[in-house]
């Protein structure tokens, strides 16, 4: 094999253009949420379920305008899991990243599971009885996210220019999906005659909304590759663009779903929203398979299994640029800092965010749902998410602010009361598992890590800047807890979301604020500025 030198002295490049990013953003969002969700999220609020991506895409609309002035602050890889950095210090950002970084590690394995869930039509035995992936799925989970790597692994160029061309081939596929099923089997009374248009109330459309929200996440990659973005100023547009377009599709297709369903022939009695939710495999495969219409299925195979991977190595890329900028941060090993020679990829930090979704995906196939896991990232990235609209409030105070998005200062508490009922509308079991799993992952990387690499007395002392954070988090846990969909069940619905908008709004949003920094944290060991003449490179043979 030719000699090939890897240095992370070597700059990422700036190659993707601005349509490019748009098209990422829109292709990397619309794959397994949309797929999986129209049917869970219709199980739940009935026909309502369209209120909830509507609702969902203007909760993530305010989320989106603060990525779209911190992004112009601060253009940098991986950008969003190091803007608390600046403004709240090491220990805050840890964990606001440690919390994107289980999002990125979940999408790919499970956008791996609905291509294998889509297989299943031809393979019957990757599939359990109970919808989950059996071992042989589970191998065939970690085959499809090592392919995912060298659609990565070539240089943003080349990334760019085949996310681009697969992903408008993608979109037509859904535009021609959702024509197809609206043209063949549209039945509008589906949308009133059941029971309604809200048959479960108001209190359906907010229990819907979490899992409308994993599919909201096209805009979380565009900030990621900031960096690599020849003019990133024109990045607030194109994260805009993005929210509206991927919500335009998103509601395109969950009023064709719910009004193609035929209930005698999904065996399912009429009116038994619950049921739809039940579904097993991809309910759009689903639906075209039962009704036997040859041309319709074809269309939803394609799309049920090309889709998801796309959406799952754009994810994988963004993922490694989340690893890459813990590296920066000194959460991660110098390793993931490493930047290829001539390919300009956080090569490192590619292979090792590959690999342990690979694992998660083996270890992961006989347990659970697509649903469960889902929820889990989910909760998991909304829990990043909640820092970044207290963040922005703190660099215009802090004087850091390049480029300030008009109504800052009223679209950044709606984007946090946002994220919080996100969070806390995802049940208790669901917010337990997620914040264990973020629990365990700060314990190792924010502490014992630390410890072993040497902490800093700054490290140290930017916990004291993190303690309102802390008990936000512990604050929603709780609220899931006591609530009507938790283990007491102690306060209706209705009253613990208020209870929970009132909380957020008014005591951690503005404490967040007060616990910032005074002054934007400026230390040479997290620049961005790569000068490390004290390592040496690995040359492969």
């Amino acid at each position: 094999m030719a000699d090939v030198t890897q240095s992370h002295g070597t700059p990422l490049k700036k190659e993707l253009s601005f349509f490019d990013l748009i098209i990422i953003g829109i292709v990397g969002a619309v794959g397994t949420g949309i797929l999986f969700s129209a049917a869970g999220m219709t199980g739940i609020a009935g026909p309502g379920s369209w209120l909830g991506w509507l609702i969902g895409g203007i909760f993530y609309l305010f989320i989106g305008l603060t990525y779209a002035e911190l992004v112009t602050t601060y253009p940098e890889a991986g950008g969003p899991s190091r803007y608390a950095l600046y403004t709240h210090g090491w220990f805050t950002n840890t964990i606001n990243s440690l919390a994107d970084l289980i999002w990125y590690i979940f999408i790919p394995a499970i956008e791996a599971f609905a291509v294998v869930d889509g297989l299943s039509i031809f393979y019957p035995s990757l599939i359990t009885s109970t919808d989950g992936p059996t071992l042989l799925g589970g191998l065939v989970a970690v085959g499809l996210m090592l392919i995912m790597i060298p659609f990565n692994y070539f240089g943003v160029r080349s990334f760019g220019r085949s996310t681009v061309g697969f992903g408008i081939v993608k979109l037509f596929f859904y535009i021609a999906v959702a024509i197809g099923l609206a043209a063949t089997f549209f039945d509008a009374r589906n949308l009133t005659i059941y029971h309604g248009f809200l048959p479960f109330g108001f209190s359906g459309v907010f229990l819907a909304i979490p899992l409308a929200m994993f599919a909201f996440g096209g805009i979380r990659v565009i900030p990621d590759y900031a960096e690599e973005s020849k003019k990133f100023r024109k990045l607030p547009l194109a994260i805009i663009i993005v929210v509206v377009g991927q919500l335009l599709i998103y509601l395109l297709l969950d009023f064709v779903f719910v009004t193609g369903i035929n209930w005698s022939k999904l065996g399912i009695s009429p009116g038994d929203w619950a049921s739809v939710g039940a579904i097993q495999g991809n309910p759009f495969i689903t639906l075209a398979h039962s009704y036997n219409a040859p041309f319709i299925l074809v269309l939803t195979l394609i799309i049920g299994l090309i889709g998801p991977f796309i959406v799952g190595y754009i994810y994988l890329g963004g993922g490694s640029r989340v690893v890459f900028a813990q590296g920066r941060t000194r959460i991660m090993p110098n390793l993931v800092k490493y930047i290829h020679k001539k390919y300009s990829v956080p090569y490192w930090a590619l292979l090792i965010t590959a690999l342990v979704g690979a694992v998660l995906a083996f270890i992961a196939a006989p347990i659970p749902s697509i649903y469960g896991l889902i929820e889990d990232a989910v909760v998991a990235g909304y829990l990043g998410f909640a820092v970044n609209p207290v963040a922005l409030v703190v660099s215009r105070r802090q004087g850091s602010t390049k480029y300030r998005i008009p109504g800052g200062y009223i679209f950044a508490p709606l984007a946090f009361i946002s994220a919080s009922l996100i969070v806390f509308w995802s049940g208790w079991l669901t917010v337990y598992y997620s914040v264990l799993i973020l629990t365990i992952a700060v314990v190792i990387f924010g502490l014992i890590f630390p410890l072993v690499r040497g902490t800093s007395r700054r490290d140290l002392k930017s916990v004291k800047n993190s303690i309102w954070y802390i008990i936000y988090i512990g604050f929603l846990l709780a609220m899931t807890y006591i609530g009507s969909d938790g283990g007491l069940n102690l306060i209706p619905f209705y009253t613990t979301t208020a209870i929970v908008v009132a909380i957020s709004v008014a005591v951690f949003f503005p404490l967040g604020i007060v616990s910032g920094l005074k002054q934007k944290l400026n230390e040479p060991e997290y620049s961005t500025e790569r000068n490390f003449e004290e390592e040496e490179p690995i040359v492969l043979q």
